[in-house]
């Protein structure tokens, strides 16, 4: 009986990551939509409070994570824009190649790009990025972020899970397959 092949190369898509495609769509959607009703309903640096420790507060952050190089003169939005755009394409790509029988990974990757892209069609379209999410404890103030922010943070996170308690399975299961 002739061995079956398997496909390789940078263009083998596998359709049951479909779904992992559609989180990262879901990612964007609710983060646009998020975006909107606080660019809709919040006054500009008005606080709004919702809790003893958070409040809805609309800012424009035209630099990258939490400020970071918002006084740069401008530049920067093309560099975030730049490499938003390449490390999704890339993350698209290392997404539909997952294996069928991954979830932590797929699903890390998928918020990873959403969050990206939410934050990119920010960037592309108002020139810099919307949030509206204020933490803060008594005098202490962490950086507003919004949706497309906590996905990226939540997406990193399982990606440091798989790669420090799950890649080690991984490994350890090739090996007995390969015995």
């Amino acid at each position: 009986m002739p061995k079956t092949q398997t496909k390789q190369g940078l263009f083998q898509f596998y359709p049951h990551n479909l779904i992992w495609l559609g989180l990262a769509v879901l990612a964007i959607i609710l983060d646009q939509w998020t975006k909107w009703i606080a660019s809709t309903h919040l006054n500009y640096a008005d606080p709004v409070p919702v809790l003893p420790f958070l409040n809805w507060t609309l800012l424009h952050n035209y630099g990258a994570a939490f400020s970071f190089l918002s006084d740069a003169g401008g530049w920067q939005h093309y560099l975030f824009t730049g490499l938003a755009g390449i490390v999704s394409i890339i993350f698209v790509f290392w997404l539909m190649r997952m294996p069928k029988h991954s979830i932590i990974l797929p699903a890390a990757i998928a918020l990873i790009l959403g969050g990206a892209l939410g934050n990119l069609i920010d960037r592309m379209t108002l020139g810099y990025v919307v949030d509206f999410i204020h933490v803060y404890y008594k005098d202490h103030h962490f950086p507003a972020f919004n949706i497309a922010d906590s996905a990226i943070t939540l997406g990193t996170i399982l990606l440091l899970i798989d790669t420090f308690f799950l890649e080690k399975k991984r490994i350890q299961r090739a090996e007995v397959k390969h015995d």
